[in-house]
């Protein structure tokens, strides 16, 4: 679990923009298209993917947690303002301009988002880079089915789904196309792996008919949690008080930072998950 030795960072108050000053801020081109990544620690890679609208502080507080744990974080920027605390109207033009992007397909049930052409591409680099098994990867919301499509990377061993909230218009919609989503469904056997999958009772963009479409293609390889909306933290920024307005975002802005916490124990079993299979 997360050590002591960085709680100066780790306390910073996560309605005060976020410097990241202690992330290398890396410009890394892969498949000819080059994003600012933001690289952390030391240990196996694992693959943290923002939510929307972007690398917020308690995003940034989760790669941390991530770090401390023993791991090599890389943290690419996707969308909005990195380090910002979400605005309610900025949050709802970044999203805007996310769900037109040729990079994702906001409202396709059988499509998965060409962005994560690319993030395979960053899971092979980051294991190359760091070594080990393999990689680790977590998606949230905007993102949160992202590890799942990248299990098409051999070095992808550890996927994390969050609250996955795409296709925005199909709550029981697999944001990924049926040819890939089998070629998961045989790796997650051959290789005896699992997917953890995290979302609140009642979160208005990751409803249950998403959990049993994914539990109905993936069967006992998919391993879910639902949480009590009661365990979602009441303050949050104004983009999840105003635009999101339900429990939702598990590990990062509805996490309440204290033991024996809901949210808590789901963020240590992730951290044990990433340390079981990436063999920290």
């Amino acid at each position: 679990m997360p050590n002591a030795t960085n709680s100066a960072v780790l306390n910073r108050n996560m309605h005060e923009d976020d410097p990241l000053d202690d992330f290398d801020h890396r410009q890394i081109t892969l498949d000819g298209i080059t994003k600012t990544v933001h690289v952390a620690g030391h240990g196996p890679a694992v693959i943290v993917m923002t939510e929307m609208p972007g690398i917020s502080p308690h995003v940034a507080r989760f790669s941390r947690w991530v770090r401390d744990a023993g791991f090599t974080v890389y943290m690419p920027s996707l969308f909005g303002r990195d380090g910002a605390v979400p605005d309610a109207e900025e949050g709802v033009a970044v999203f805007k301009r996310a769900c037109v992007s040729a990079e994702f397909r906001a409202f396709a049930s059988n499509e998965s988002s060409p962005v994560t052409q690319w993030l395979r591409a960053l899971a092979r680099f980051a294991h190359e880079e760091c070594g080990g098994p393999g990689v680790g990867a977590i998606g949230m919301c905007f993102t949160g089915n992202f590890a799942l499509t990248m299990m098409l990377e051999p070095a992808m061993l550890a996927p994390v789904v969050c609250q996955p909230s795409l296709p925005m218009d199909d709550p029981a919609g697999i944001n990924m196309a049926p040819e890939e989503l089998a070629a998961v469904q045989k790796r997650l056997v051959r290789d005896d792996l699992t997917v953890l999958a995290y979302r609140f009772e009642g979160d208005r963009f990751c409803k249950a008919q998403r959990f049993a479409a994914y539990a109905e293609a993936l069967g006992d390889r998919f391993v879910a949690r639902v949480l009590p909306d009661s365990a979602a933290n009441p303050d949050t920024p104004p983009f999840f008080d105003k635009v999101v307005a339900s429990p939702h975002s598990v590990v990062t802005a509805h996490l309440i930072d204290a033991a024996g916490q809901p949210t808590i124990a789901a963020r240590d079993e992730i951290l044990s998950f990433f340390a079981r299979r990436l063999g920290t």
